[in-house]
């Protein structure tokens, strides 16, 4: 019983919500994401926009024409081109 009580302990220090994969992860992830929100605001504040939304993320959006679509302007802005 100790064991398996060390071992949970152990999986959580690592892999629990509160563990070193998960701070890694985190801090690993931010400056990306960071980056890609700064991109789309340069984006909306040239064109006018008062909202982008991300249609891969969202099964609330059916449709959108694709002379709306700013991500390879954001891909620009993050450094990326066709």
């Amino acid at each position: 019983m100790a064991k398996e009580k060390e071992a949970t302990e152990l999986r959580n220090k690592y892999f629990g919500p509160e563990g070193e994969l998960f701070k890694k992860r985190q801090s690993l992830m931010k400056p990306i994401q960071d980056d890609i929100y700064n991109a789309i605001k340069k984006v909306s504040e040239e064109r006018g926009y008062q909202a982008i939304f991300d249609r891969a993320s969202s099964a609330n959006i059916i449709y959108a024409s694709p002379r709306i679509d700013v991500s390879n302007e954001v891909l620009d802005k993050l450094g990326f081109s066709k």
